[in-house]
């Protein structure tokens, strides 16, 4: 541990959930619950809210949201009303700037991605072998990327204790 490490006022205990911001949380909810199976645990929404403006930094916001739980990790989605939300590009390129993609970690990926592929989801390749991981990248309804990954053999990437 270097010196500002052991000098870091708190812990990080791990990542508890992913924030992402869809056009539709009745689409979402039919991926996202329906195929993938996800559990829905929680949903509420706002408007009008100061303090719900300074947290996004955003003014005159209005917005449901839907708290999902996926084993070890938590996905916080969220539909805007106001701000009108700006598109994104189904087409975004995992080379860009930013979070890239959301892995699910899978028993069977080549199961998984009959069902979703035969759904009409939009598969980059078929499922690959690599370096210990059956693998493959797709894009949700809204077209963010997401990952199919089992782990064939435990090698660069781990299992998640407790799962």
């Amino acid at each position: 541990m270097t010196e500002a490490q052991g000098s870091f006022p708190g812990r990080v205990n791990g990542i508890h959930h992913v924030g992402m911001s869809v056009p539709c949380l009745d689409r979402a909810r039919a991926f996202y619950v329906d195929m993938l199976g996800l559990k829905e645990v929680g949903c509420s929404a706002w408007a009008d809210s100061e303090q719900m403006d300074r947290l996004t930094r955003l003014r005159g916001t209005a917005a449901k949201m839907m708290f999902l739980a996926a084993a070890n990790i938590y996905i916080e989605m969220f539909e805007y009303a106001s701000p009108a939300p700006v598109p994104a590009t189904s087409e975004r390129g995992v080379n860009e700037l930013g979070f890239t993609h959301l892995c699910f970690d899978v028993e069977d990926t080549m199961a998984i991605h009959a069902t979703l592929t035969a759904a009409g989801i939009d598969f980059h390749c078929n499922p690959i072998d690599s370096s210990g991981v059956r693998t493959v990248y797709g894009r949700d309804p809204f077209g963010n990327v997401i990952e199919l990954q089992q782990i064939v053999t435990e090698g660069v990437v781990q299992k998640i204790p407790n799962l």
